[in-house]
């Protein structure tokens, strides 16, 4: 008979059956690899399942071969969780998810005890956790123990939120609801402090599309302790993570989420708080438009089916108090777009919009594009109705790229925050606004209600620079000064250096993989990852910037900040070390050789490093063919998202002297993407200023007489 700890293992794989790439992902080594085994190896397990063209393999069987032969990773308490969730229906995910939020609410000890609980022990603290949160006890049978014991385990090792980090990977929402993105840390904390910034009396918060809490963890951050924090949120894994953080960041609050659409089916309807703090999905037609048609909520108009973000502003003021305050996160167009210029006249009219504010690019999801902050605010029956709007474009505000690198610094999202909520705080004062040219203006309501209702704040506050016909000819003379010396450094860069034809046929050599390379130590491959929780506290040097897969994409210099998304285990970057995107994109992997600007930064999320022994393989070599199409080609998976599998990429075995001619036209080549993406924006930059100043009457064109 075996133990009890092996049975539960063996009861946890029993179902679960590993694929040829599941298991060289799970070895570290490629599929050919693999294949080399099941030939060469009779001991290898037999296939348990699947085809003969695509078999499966027992995942025990497997671990237990792979474990003889000492490849077998260590693993950790979060692995054997995933391991237990494979293949589980969803139910039993919303289990641990409603288990989990239970054991937050405990203290260090008791979790720990919750770990060490025999079968029956287990279910009855389950049972208890069920009976907390009113869910009733159907299907408390089918929930398998060891599946409550490895979340148990997880959650006394590494925190509560550590468990749904892998739940996250496990389970998926609903189909339907689109645009639902987490609010990054910064954001977060900005759209906290606009909600309770001083002079505004908080005792009470909502988020009616709460996800995972951190946007309402933010807002009840800023409360008294006893505030009432509540929240919803459609998904009932993520609904429990959002109490679990809360319950862990704000523990003196009184917090209620609840589960369910918030708006076909409002979990407060009768609720009126104080501030009302929201990210909600964007992009959903199918929003409940038919069946809300009625609604009491839209006091400023029915919200057409194309606009389900005006149901949203309207579902957070009929949740205010009077002189309640609440702030969105929005797309862009639903400032402009035709579709809702009613009830963005009606918003003006009653006095319940307050403030558009847009964002640069970058700070949330799509990155692509600068979201807007609405700030509303209830009306209040004995105080008139402010007849001015904020409008402000902060879309310039936060450092590009290319600032913060001269200074070894990540985009300063602190000085964006500080520079809003002053503006702010100075537009709510009981003294005149001042305008900031170029920023923000106080627009009066009157003038913003004409036929389009367009409330985009570039579109109030971006007015052409008032500059002399001579001083713009100076900027113009100047601008093109400079992109004829891009284009001659172009032409400099495309000259490659002498190249020869291999003769009749391409040359062919021997190679070797990645892997290979690896284990016989001509390079060490590493791997940037965030850490399991978003919770976690950042370790080792987080004041140093991080390279992103964006920076790599973009060419430009780390930009990111490991204090707001912590490392895993932070990697320090040397010159020399080859730096790769972990996506592949339609033009493959973005691919360059550390420099001086890299060296000292961290390693993130998204991004390989290849770190070559330079007596035996020269790093810019290795870079051009580690990201050569065909190349790329046969070591990239996945169907939806296409990721790189290291260890599979080939290099050819090449004397040095051979790595160093192959790699200097590799760098070259480099150099040339380099002043090309360089050129190419001083070319738009310097046709923009030609066709502004032409356009405005300070330029005129050359007439032959």
């Amino acid at each position: 008979m075996l133990p009890k700890a092996d049975e539960e293992v063996q009861m946890a794989s029993q179902s679960e059956q590993l694929t040829a790439a599941e298991i060289s992902r799970l070895a570290g080594v490629t599929r050919a690899t693999v294949s080399n085994w099941r030939r060469r190896h009779p001991d290898f397990p037999q296939p348990s399942g699947g085809t003969e063209a695509s078999p499966s393999y027992d995942r025990a069987q497997i671990e237990a071969w792979l474990d003889a032969r000492g490849r077998l990773p260590a693993r950790s308490s979060t692995d054997d969780l995933r391991a237990h969730l494979h293949g589980r229906p969803p139910r039993e995910a919303e289990a641990v998810a409603l288990f989990t939020a239970h054991l937050a609410g405990l203290d260090t000890k008791k979790r720990a005890e919750a770990a060490a609980l025999d079968d029956n022990a287990l279910i009855a603290l389950y049972a208890e956790a069920l009976s907390s949160t009113g869910a009733g006890q159907s299907g408390l049978a089918d929930v398998p123990a060891q599946l409550l014991r490895s979340a148990a385990k997880v959650a006394h090792e590494e925190g509560p939120l550590a468990v749904f980090d892998v739940l996250d990977d496990q389970t998926e929402g609903p189909v339907g609801i689109r645009g639902t993105h987490p609010t990054s840390e910064a954001l977060a904390d900005l759209m906290a402090g606009l909600a309770t910034s001083e002079g505004q009396r908080v005792r009470s918060v909502l988020d009616p599309a709460c996800g995972g809490g951190r946007l309402l963890a933010a807002a009840a951050a800023a409360l008294k302790p006893g505030a009432s924090v509540n929240g919803q949120e459609y998904r009932p894994v993520t609904a429990a993570q959002a109490k679990t953080r809360l319950a862990e960041t704000v523990p003196k609050a009184s917090v209620d989420v609840r589960t369910g659409d918030s708006l076909r089916n409002d979990a407060f309807p009768d609720l009126l708080v104080d501030a009302v703090v929201c990210n909600p999905p964007y992009g959903d037609r199918d929003w409940g438009h038919d069946e809300l048609a009625l609604d009491t909520r839209w006091a400023y108009g029915v919200p057409p089916r194309s606009e389900p973000e005006l149901a949203w502003v309207q579902h957070a003021l009929a949740h205010l108090a009077e002189g309640g305050r609440a702030v969105l996160l929005l797309p862009p167009a639903t400032a402009s777009r035709s579709s809702g210029r009613r009830i963005r006249s009606e918003l003006l009219r009653q006095g319940a919009l307050w403030g558009i504010i847009a964002l640069p690019p970058g700070l949330a999801v799509p990155h692509h594009i600068g979201l807007h902050l609405w700030i509303l605010r209830r009306p209040e029956a004995d105080r008139p109705n402010p007849d001015r709007v904020l409008l402000m474009d902060a879309s310039e505000e936060a450092a590009t790229p290319e600032e913060p690198s001269s200074q070894g610094k990540a985009p300063d999202t602190g000085k964006l925050h500080k520079t809003i909520l002053s503006t702010w705080e100075a537009f709510t004062a009981p003294t005149e606004f001042t305008e900031i040219p170029g920023t923000a203006r106080a627009v009066a309501t009157i003038d913003l209600l004409d036929d389009l209702v367009d409330l985009s704040p570039a579109r109030h506050v971006r007015t052409a620079p008032l500059v002399t016909p001579d001083a713009a000819l100076r900027d113009v003379l100047k601008l093109t000064e400079r992109l004829n010396a891009d284009v001659a450094e172009l032409a400099g860069a495309s000259e490659i250096g002498p190249l020869a034809s291999a003769g009749e046929a391409s040359r062919t050599w021997r190679s070797a993989t990645i892997a290979d390379l690896a284990r016989g130590g001509a390079l060490a491959v590493h791997r940037g990852a965030r850490a399991s929780s978003a919770n976690t506290p950042p370790t080792g040097p987080s004041d140093r910037p991080v390279l992103r897969a964006r920076d790599l994409l973009d060419g430009t210099r780390a930009s990111g900040d490991a204090r707001e998304t912590p490392l895993a285990d932070p990697f320090v970057i040397e010159a020399g070390d080859v730096l790769v995107t972990q996506v592949v994109g339609p033009r493959g992997v973005a691919t360059r050789v550390a420099g001086d600007d890299d060296a000292g930064c961290l390693l993130g999320s998204g991004v390989f490093l290849f770190r070559p022994d330079p007596a035996r393989l020269d790093p810019w070599f290795l870079a051009g063919f580690a990201s050569a199409p065909d190349n790329v080609n046969q070591a990239t998976t996945g169907s939806s998202t296409y990721q790189l599998v290291p260890p599979r990429l080939r290099v050819p075995l090449l004397t040095l002297d051979e790595q160093a001619a192959y790699g200097h036209a590799f760098r070259r080549i480099h150099e040339l993407r380099i002043s090309a993406r360089k050129a190419a924006a001083c070319a738009n930059e310097t046709a923009d200023l030609w066709a502004a100043t032409l356009s405005s009457g300070a330029l005129l064109p050359y007439r032959a007489e």
